[in-house]
């Protein structure tokens, strides 16, 4: 089961995301308060027109007996044309205020996300597919701002409208308040009532649209793989699954909220009735004028359409606030220390690293991984690690670079501990060659130079020469100004070539090359090696290759299984021993044979 997959928990409460929602906007309270006293006074002359309303019907009534006051019609109607225009007016500020703070408040979520991520270790990655973080990157953060934007903005204005409109009927009559606000009541119950059992189903909806878009993302990544293995079905069928649970978790969240559209139509009619049935007989009973009723009438409306604006609202309310769930569960993952308080720094490096009894597990509950590892690189020494598939080279060279953090044990630089410098200045004293080649949409130049400052033209294209990458960027249309993108393909050996040229570019104190070679051909990795061998005089090296062939000439050869060092020493020393480097050796030669 992939990660994002996991079983989705019901919403620890609806208020209480929206409430951290809240809190995160607090720092746009005065566009805020702006925009409901906006609204408030839009929504205030709103609902001041029914009273005027009241006034023409009574003037029109009064002057069928005798005759109709025209100029005091013809000022009620300028003063109606006043309050719904200048309202309007107001609603429309309101509007545009609520549209620019919720477009900052998504661009600073997702600021926010994008510096966590840079602060995440890499073990929340290891449980978190790539498909599932971009989904909260781009889905989550797109429906908290679609909610923010409509839905926020219909809450400010429905609940003033609603505020102003029951004071307006309070003044009028209180016995037809109250019938509109009984009618009322049960509309708000059912919203109630239809909210806490449809929001479990908003957040398995945005947990198993991240958990699709993980699958996606993966799918595509490994076409080939898929193509080449007739894997094609297997995929589609876990697809499938996904999606169909994607569309029952949609179908119960949407069919549940669906409902109170409907239900608050009902309400509205059924308001309409109760103050239409009540205001005859007040009428009849000489109680109220029959302006009254009319002004009723059109308060049941104000009163009542709010609520409908409040029952679509609470939809998007809910898929934003199982979105909010997923965003900030994000926001508030378990960093990486804080690393401010270190003054330590590597300045000029000598290159002497040291291990000493190093141990690592990848979890608390998990056996270690590397078990009691100890090791010395003098400076400008190349040390090779080598052994079996999960053997811990990779894993030695990740805690080196504190990409994971030790259990136990000690790694030092120029006698300086890892765990006191800070891993920016770690991190400035290795060049890294990977295995898991790593090209950017940008230029070719871009590519190489990549974070490098003060870099000639004549340094880059030195470098692209030595990995013989220079021939085939200058058939290039634009040379190394060529975008690297779809339109331009590389092979997996060329991308590697450029990330090796990177590396050379770089020239930093100490070099981590990881299976460097592993994608080029035989002639361009004698190219390649012969420039490699020149990028690593006089510095300290670490290589991790599974070619023996390609590190006999290595200072220092240590050999891992499960975790521990087994043999070390040079390739002759090793080869004298006729132990487990001896047999790893001829095997491969045995296999090529």
């Amino acid at each position: 089961m992939r990660p994002s997959q996991k079983s989705t928990k019901t919403s620890e409460n609806f208020f209480d995301n929206w409430k951290r929602m809240i809190q995160y906007s607090q720092r746009y309270w005065k566009g805020l308060l702006l925009a409901i006293l906006f609204a408030a006074g839009g929504n205030i002359l709103t609902v001041l027109g029914p009273d005027r309303l009241a006034d023409m019907t009574d003037t029109i009534s009064a002057g069928l007996k005798t005759s109709i006051d025209m100029t005091a019609i013809r000022n009620i109607a300028f003063s109606i044309l006043f309050l719904y225009g200048f309202g309007g007016l107001l609603n429309l500020l309101q509007g545009w205020i609520m549209v620019n703070i919720t477009q900052n408040i998504t661009r600073s979520l997702r600021a926010d996300i994008a510096n966590k991520i840079n602060r995440l270790p890499m073990a929340y990655f290891s449980n978190t597919t790539v498909g599932d973080t971009l989904s909260r990157v781009t889905n989550d953060v797109d429906t908290i701002g679609r909610a923010l934007n409509m839905s926020v903005q219909n809450l400010i204005s429905s609940g003033t409208m609603m505020l102003g409109t029951l004071i307006m009927m309070l003044l009028t009559n209180v016995w037809l308040t109250l019938t509109a606000i009984g009618a009322t009541a049960i509309g708000l119950i059912s919203i109630g009532i239809i909210t806490r059992f449809s929001q479990k189903y908003f957040v398995q909806q945005q947990n198993h649209l991240g958990a699709i878009n993980g699958q996606i993302e993966e799918t595509f990544s490994g076409h080939t793989v898929v193509k080449v293995y007739n894997g094609e079905e297997m995929v589609r069928k876990e697809f499938t699954d996904m999606n169909n649970q994607l569309k029952e978790s949609g179908f119960k969240s949407q069919a549940l909220s669906s409902l109170m559209s409907p239900i608050m139509t009902f309400i509205g009619n059924f308001g309409y009735v109760a103050v239409a049935v009540l205001g005859a007989l007040l009428t009849m009973n000489g109680t109220v004028s029959f302006g009254v009723v009319v002004a009723f009438i059109m308060y049941v409306r104000l009163f009542t359409q709010p609520l409908s604006q409040i029952a679509q609202s609470v939809q998007s309310l809910q898929s934003a606030a199982a979105a909010g769930e997923r965003v900030f569960s994000m926001l508030d993952a378990e960093e990486m220390a804080d690393e401010s308080a270190k003054t330590e720094e590597i300045i000029d490096t000598k290159g002497y690293v040291e291990f000493s009894n190093v141990q690592f597990s990848y979890g608390k509950d998990e056996p270690p991984v590397i078990k009691d590892f100890s090791a010395v690189a003098n400076p400008g020494q190349k040390i090779a690690i080598v052994g079996h598939t999960g053997a811990g080279k990779t894993t030695i060279v990740n805690l080196l670079m504190r990409f994971y953090e030790i259990n136990r044990g000690e790694i030092s630089i120029d006698g300086l501990s890892t765990q006191e410098i800070t891993k920016e200045n770690l991190h400035d004293q290795f060049c890294m060659v990977l295995q898991d080649t790593w090209v950017f949409e940008g230029t070719v130049r871009e590519n190489l130079i990549y974070n490098a400052q003060n870099i000639s033209d004549k340094e880059m294209i030195e470098a692209s020469k030595a990995v013989g990458l220079d021939f085939f960027v200058r058939t290039l249309s634009k040379g190394y100004d060529t975008l690297l993108d779809e339109k331009v393909s590389l092979s997996q050996g060329q991308k590697q070539q450029l990330t090796i040229a990177r590396a050379i570019i770089a020239n930093r104190p100490m070099l981590i090359l990881d299976e460097a070679t592993s994608s080029v051909d035989t002639r361009t990795e004698l190219k390649i090696q012969e420039a490699m061998d020149a990028l690593m005089e006089g510095r300290t090296t670490f290589v991790i290759a599974h070619r023996l062939s390609t590190i006999k000439n290595a200072d220092t050869i240590l050999v891992m299984d499960n975790g521990d060092i087994i043999e070390k020493g040079s390739h002759e020393d090793l080869m004298a021993q006729n132990g487990f480097y001896k047999d790893l050796y001829n095997s491969q030669f045995d296999n090529v044979s």
